[in-house]
């Protein structure tokens, strides 16, 4: 029996897929280049921010940088060898960003101020339809949520803090117009931000107040501008870039066998780190204060040569008694102490569980992300959720890093949900789908992984209220990427194409029906049960200098 098939029909079919990505970060750049090089050209990328960039545009805040070398947390296929520092500030990152988008044609896709509220799957139709906040609609046949985990301020709730009639801002939404010379100033927490920042603003103040709920595993981190002779052979010695970024991958992958040995390993990093700190911290009482009473890697390790000298300045005073309530002009303390300030500034982190949300993401067939994830975030590599064809996450469920470059992630998950986009044209099909089965298997090893490491010794924005562990990868750098390097279709279904050509739909039905489930529960557990569990006590070693499919490894 043929079916009619209309001239919106035709089009929309030669043109497949085209595919809507939300946010311009790392990530979104990232899934963007790839479809590109694939011959999808058909790809808008809605931005909520006035420009590109992600963190890199949000977070402005005095001395931000990247903790992790530039040479590392840079795209393998776009190395630059100008860096001016180890780890590089945020205008260069960010101007690095803008560099790539517009080398690799992918700047001009990027739709600014497009704040996306909702996203509908149409099972019938297969399309994703998308609205934002300022009134659009659009549509495609395929959706990549690059939101990223660090995007949402997070605020404490505190008491009377609607009386508090002084400044205030969060450090990922720096007041540049606010003059903080003078000032007396409360940071309200010491993670990752606030270490970068404090430094800086601490000279300027007239009376600076740190309020600190845990101490930080700290490593040293000079970060000085390199030398020209230094610059120069970095630009001109062949094979020295090339060599760099390899040492500080395997540096990056040592700092998570430290992490999931805690017991062996780890404490040879604790005693680096315990060193590097007393030597810091002359003064026993502040050494007491900041020292922190959890397993080194808990939470995530930081590293600086310059806050800990900053909290011994004579205008600076380390707090760890928490925050009772706030009044017009002051902080009070639960030990009752009563402290005037002119500004506030929350380093308080951000929402890293909530991912995308509150963005809705619905489908036809009743299904709503939030609640598939009521038990916790989970997806297929991070990637793929079961339910929602076609939708792929970009840093997504258990996809950060510890200790190393999240942009290397972002180039294999790129690669993977090119191919998998690739498979769905090449079938004639009209979307993919992980199996419920498949996914769930890999999710349990995934979580199995987390015992007896150091990021279930303490609470952490690692780990949600049920205390499961969601934003994390359990392993190194080189496991995802091998787990990811080739989609296996054994483990999704697809989904025949709406108004497919009289036959076209035959083979896809017969595949999405079972006709590749027989291996799909096998294979997983073969693999998530005991594929990856070689490594744990020494297999890091043996695949060392494979390059990764991504190229992470990639020659300069």
């Amino acid at each position: 029996m043929s079916v009619a098939v209309s001239a919106n029909d035709i089009a929309r079919a030669s043109r497949w897929p085209s595919v809507i990505i939300v946010g311009a970060g790392f990530g979104g750049i990232a899934a963007a280049i790839e479809l590109r090089r694939a011959g999808i050209d058909d790809i808008r990328i809605l931005e909520r921010a006035a420009d590109l960039g992600g963190t890199w545009y949000f977070n402005s805040y005095p001395g931000c940088a990247c903790d992790v070398p530039s040479h590392l947390y840079s795209f393998s296929f776009a190395q630059r060898r100008d860096w001016s520092r180890l780890c590089s500030p945020q205008a260069e990152i960010h101007g690095y960003l803008h560099d790539v988008a517009r080398a690799h044609s992918v700047e001009a896709l990027v739709q600014p101020n497009s704040d996306v509220t909702a996203c509908e799957w149409d099972e019938p139709g297969c399309t994703w339809t998308v609205s934002t906040a300022q009134g659009e609609t659009y549509e495609a046949d395929a959706l990549v949520l690059a939101t990223g985990q660090l995007h949402q301020p997070s605020y404490p709730r505190i008491e009377g803090a609607e009386e508090f009639a002084g400044h205030s801002f969060h450090s990922a939404r720096w007041d540049h117009d606010y003059d903080l010379a003078g000032k007396r100033v409360a940071v309200v927490g010491t993670g990752a931000s606030a270490i970068q920042f404090i430094p800086e603003i601490a000279p300027l103040l007239e009376r600076l107040w740190v309020f600190q709920r845990t101490g930080n595993w700290m490593l040293p981190r000079e970060n000085r501008r390199y030398p020209p002779l230094v610059k120069a052979a970095i630009e001109r010695v062949p094979g020295l870039q090339a060599f760099r970024r390899r040492f500080m991958f395997e540096y990056c992958e040592s700092i998570t066998l430290a992490i999931r040995h805690p017991r062996t390993f780890g404490r040879l990093a604790h005693a680096r780190s315990r060193a590097f700190m007393r030597s810091q911290l002359k003064d026993p009482e502040l050494r007491r204060k900041a020292w922190p009473d959890y397993t080194f890697g808990c939470k995530r390790v930081l590293f600086s040569s310059q806050y800990l000298p900053t909290l011994q300045r004579a205008n600076v005073e380390l707090v760890t008694d928490s925050i009772a309530r706030l009044e017009e002009s002051a902080i009070v303390t639960s030990a009752g102490a009563r402290l005037e300030v002119d500004c506030i500034v929350w380093a308080t982190g951000f929402r890293s569980t909530e991912f995308m949300f509150p963005m809705q993401i619905t489908t036809s067939t009743g299904l709503d992300l939030r609640g598939a994830w009521v038990g916790g975030a989970h997806a297929h590599f991070g990637i793929t959720v079961p339910g929602f064809p076609n939708m792929f996450v970009m840093y997504g469920p258990n996809t950060n890093t510890s200790g190393g470059s999240i942009i290397a992630y972002h180039e294999a998950q790129a690669s993977y949900l090119r191919q998998a986009l690739e498979q769905v044209r090449d079938r004639g099909a009209g979307a993919i789908d992980v199996r419920r089965e498949v996914e769930a298997a890999g999710d349990r090893a995934v979580q199995a992984r987390f015992a007896g490491t150091a990021w279930t010794r303490c609470d952490s924005w690692y780990r949600d209220e049920r205390g499961r562990v969601i934003a994390n990868w359990p392993g190194y750098m080189r496991e995802y990427f091998e787990q990811t390097r080739t989609l296996r279709t054994s483990d999704y279904r697809f989904l025949g194409r709406p108004h497919a050509p009289s036959g076209a739909d035959s083979d896809v039905a017969r595949e999405a029906d079972g006709g590749v489930a027989r291996e799909a529960d096998v294979g997983v557990a073969r693999e998530a049960d005991g594929g990856v569990a070689r490594e744990a006590d020494g297999g890091v070693a043996r695949g060392g200098a494979r390059a990764s499919p991504q190229g992470a490894l990639a020659d300069a």
